[in-house]
C-alpha cells in the first residue's frame, strides 16, 4: 500500500476523530454549567466522544507506521492538511463562522502544504 495513501488515511482518521468528540461534547452541555467533574464524565461516557478517542488511537498506531516510511520533517508538516478539513467541516456540518482572517490562514496553510510536497 502506498506510504501516501497511509498518509491520507492517517490524516482522515485524526479529522473524524476531531468531529466526532466536537459533536460528542455539543450535546454534553457547557463545562461551566455541569462542573469539570461531571461534564469530563459525561463527555467520555458519549458514544461519539468514545468513539473520536478510538479513532485517534488507530490514527497513533498508523503514525507509527508512517514514520518508518517518511523523514519527520515531510510526515508531521503534513499533517496539516487536517486543519483545512476541519475548518470546512466546521463550516458545513457544525454550522461554525468563519472569519476571513481564517479563511487566508487555511489558504496560507494549504500552500504550505503544496511546498512541502515540491521539495
Amino acid at each position: 500500500m502506498s506510504p501516501y495513501f497511509l498518509l491520507g488515511i492517517n490524516i482522515i482518521l485524526g479529522v473524524a476523530g476531531q468531529f466526532l468528540m466536537k459533536s460528542g461534547v455539543n450535546r454534553v452541555g457547557g463545562l461551566e454549567e455541569l462542573g469539570l467533574v461531571k461534564f469530563l464524565t459525561t463527555a467520555f461516557l458519549s458514544p461519539l466522544v468514545f468513539f473520536g478517542l478510538a479513532l485517534y488511537g488507530v490514527s497513533a498506531v498508523l503514525w507509527v507506521i508512517l514514520l518508518s516510511k517518511f523523514d519527520l520533517s515531510v510526515a508531521y508538516p503534513a499533517l496539516s492538511i487536517g486543519y483545512v478539513l476541519v475548518l470546512l467541516i466546521s463550516v458545513l456540518f457544525l454550522g461554525e463562522q468563519v472569519s476571513m482572517i481564517r479563511f487566508a490562514g487555511t489558504l496560507l496553510i494549504m500552500a504550505g502544504i503544496v511546498f512541502l510536497f515540491r521539495s
